[in-house]
């Protein structure tokens, strides 16, 4: 049984296609869903970029409304449908895919066509009747793809990296109570995945905390300002064609109330329409954090190895079975997980900059996958921060007795020992701990190099984990 689907007819350059009638996007749109059915990672995945562009679009309206290019009911009709999208409705209009030909303008169009179709509703008429409310002449006007779309992704960036700092700063304190948890707790470091000197277990996890929040200082410090630089009015190459002399200057004024931001228009917008430099320094930034994150992961899946033939340091709280052969095996499924996240972040980095490296002239046609990277990662990075603080970090337990036997037993405390008895001399107890399996301390007690009082003085915890105080 057939069932007939209600249809509007729409054209474009190519000819004319059947619209499903309820669907607020229109001819351009469809045949980018067509075309482009590759990732099925879709642009309404992304909120914070389909707000962004409302948001540019908004900004556009009104300065040509100040400039009396476009008619007042017209301008009401998009700020009504851009408050809309705003207050995330019609969101599902978004369909297309985020890799696509065309150097987004699938996207450009549509947005241009929702807001168009949602203004023509407002202003009582019926979705497709676009001589009252066109998608290119009023919603598009004064714009190109090529201005509109790389700021809307700045603006989509901002907003996305605010919404990342809660789990990143929730992580960080996360690291710093177990820091605090753990000061006491003395244990064996390690260089090369051998013995090295004592430290506490809160040091190592309050370095944790500080490696983060170094990252998040400088993606706070950085990007926020270098992303509120966009290249709106210059249309499509950069010289401004097809807008009024103070355009830019109006739409800049008002996409910087809208955002509640300090945008600025870059000083040369030729230079700002090709160049994809600030999405570049912004993956890296990403990729810094990711290759921290990925290295922490793999110190507590070395420090909980075992937990009876590794390290077993710490303990992780136990999330699922770890084998469907080996009886009562659990393993580290967090912290794996967090190594593939970071995995992918960083490979998504080597694609942006691949793709920033591909443009050719005036434009970079590969800004689509720019933008799907960026977000993606930023929003993976978030998902994945939470996940690691709420499921593994927050429940780690320390197997203090544990740490404790091991630096008894390590030949690493020798060192501490080094301003005492001299290099040659405890080298060569090193060696016979080695080769004998006797502690050092046995040694040098069974040997009486040492008083009990200097040896409890110079074994302290406090002098072995930081620079001793002078008397």
């Amino acid at each position: 049984m057939n069932i007939k689907i209600n249809t509007r007819t729409e054209k474009d350059l190519l000819g004319y296609k059947e619209i499903p009638a309820h669907c607020y996007y229109g001819v351009q749109t469809l045949r980018a869903i067509e075309n482009f059915n590759l990732s099925q990672n879709k642009l309404n995945q992304f909120p914070v970029f389909i707000k962004a562009l409302a948001m540019v679009k908004s900004a556009c309206a009104h300065a040509n409304f100040k400039l009396d290019k476009i008619e007042e009911n017209k301008n009401n009709a998009i700020q009504y449908a851009c408050q809309q999208i705003f207050n995330n409705q019609y969101h599902d209009q978004f369909p297309i895919d985020m890799i696509q030909g065309g150097a987004g303008t699938s996207t450009n169009m549509n947005i241009n066509e929702v807001l168009a179709n949602i203004g023509l509703e407002y202003l009582e008429h019926s979705k497709g009747e676009y001589q009252y409310l066109h998608p290119n002449n009023d919603v598009n006007m004064s714009q190109s793809t090529n201005d509109v779309y790389p700021t809307a992704i700045k603006v989509g960036l901002i907003s996305a990296i605010d919404q990342l700092n809660t789990p990143f700063e929730n992580l960080i304190q996360s690291f710093k109570h177990k820091s605090d948890e753990f000061s006491h707790i003395l244990k064996m470091g390690r260089t090369q995945l051998q013995d090295a000197v004592p430290m506490t277990l809160g040091q190592e996890f309050g370095a944790f905390a500080t490696t983060l929040q170094n990252d998040l200082n400088k993606l706070n410090q950085i990007m926020p300002d270098a992303l509120s630089v966009v290249n709106l009015g210059g249309t499509a190459i950069g010289t401004g064609i097809n807008t009024e002399v103070k355009y830019r200057e109006y739409a800049i004024a008002s996409l910087s109330e809208i955002t509640q931001r300090n945008i600025s228009s870059a000083p040369d917008l030729i230079e700002a329409t090709s160049d994809m430099g600030d999405f570049v320094l912004l993956s890296s930034l990403l990729k810094r954090t990711a290759t921290k994150l990925s290295k922490i992961s793999n110190d507590l899946r070395l420090l909980s190895s075992g937990p009876r033939a590794g390290l077993n340091e710490i303990h992780l709280e136990p999330r699922q079975p770890g084998s469907s052969i080996m009886p009562g095996k659990v393993n580290p499924v967090i912290p794996e997980a967090m190594n593939l996240v970071c995995f992918q972040i960083i490979a998504n980095d080597l694609a942006i900059t691949l793709a920033a490296e591909a443009g050719q002239l005036q434009l970079n046609a590969m800004e689509p996958l720019i933008a799907f990277k960026l977000f993606e990662s930023i929003d993976l990075l978030g998902k994945a921060m939470q996940m690691f603080q709420h499921k593994c970090i927050e429940n780690i337990r320390a197997n203090a007795e544990h740490c404790q036997a091991l630096v008894e037993n390590s030949i690493g405390i020798i060192t501490a020992l080094n301003p005492y008895l001299g290099y040659e001399t405890t080298t060569r107890i090193a060696k016979q701990a080695n080769e004998s399996g006797q502690s050092v301390l046995a040694l040098i007690k069974a040997e009486n190099l040492l008083s009990d009082q200097i040896l409890a003085d110079v074994l302290a915890v406090n002098n072995m984990v930081q620079p001793k105080q002078c008397a």
